[in-house]
């Protein structure tokens, strides 16, 4: 189930967000912290309000333990490349199938909702880590392709593979 955040998800996306596995996945340094986590959180709030595109939080339907969060992301980021289908799942629930379902809402969601300048998107994008091969096999099955390899200026150290699919 997508949800919009709540102030009280911030404990659960710190614990996701805290994994071994997810800080090595995201290349998050060693000082991410819980203000961290509820900063990302009013960051994706605020962006729901400002522009119709965030992310969710994502619980499990039949158990409603907070999973992660997955959606939409639009920075103001110079290089970026548009609007970003994202999931960051804890590890305890990979493989499990539900970074694809979030995606495919998501990706949903941006085709027949979001505009920009008026306009439907022709185009969404994810922007992975090369080393982040459970990432890509979920863009693989949302129907993306890589397009390319580059570095984006707000991380210089490694090049990300973005990732896009048309209408």
């Amino acid at each position: 189930m997508l949800r919009p955040f709540r102030d009280d998800d911030v404990e659960d996306l710190f614990a996701v967000m805290d994994t071994p596995q997810v800080r090595r996945s995201l290349h998050l340094p060693d000082h991410y912290g819980r203000e961290n986590a509820w900063s990302q959180m009013a960051m994706f709030v605020g962006q729901w309000e400002l522009r119709g595109t965030g992310n969710w939080a994502l619980e499990d339907r039949g158990t409603g333990v907070f999973v992660g969060r997955a959606g939409l992301h639009l920075p103001e980021r110079e290089g970026w490349p548009g609007l970003e289908i994202g999931w960051v799942l804890h590890p305890d629930h990979w493989g499990k199938g539900f970074a694809t379902e979030a995606g495919v809402a998501a990706m949903r969601y941006a085709f027949e909702e979001v505009r920009i300048d008026g306009c439907l998107l022709d185009r969404v994008y994810s922007c992975i880590l090369p080393d982040n091969s459970a990432s890509q096999a979920v863009a693989r099955r949302l129907g993306m392709e890589l397009l390319e390899e580059r570095v984006l200026p707000y991380f210089p150290l490694t090049p990300h593979g973005i990732w896009s699919r048309g209408r």
